[in-house]
């Protein structure tokens, strides 16, 4: 069976909208981490929001499980 590994905004244990939750994710990071370097990433460069934002357009929402 081949597993595909597809990038998802997260349902469930999410802040915002579920895409720091997804990408940690996807990449096997913790949760946490990933939405500190993106606060750190927004005060440093000051895009982070702007990006947050086309992310959370951009990247599809997790399906439902039942």
């Amino acid at each position: 069976m081949h597993y595909e590994k597809k990038l998802y905004k997260i349902n469930r244990g999410k802040m915002v909208d579920g895409v720091c939750g997804g990408i940690a994710e996807y990449f096997g990071l913790d949760p946490t981490l990933v939405r500190l370097a993106w606060v750190a990433f927004t005060l440093v460069g000051g895009s982070g929001i702007a990006l947050y934002l086309i992310c959370a357009i951009i990247i599809p929402r997790e399906p439902f499980e039942f």
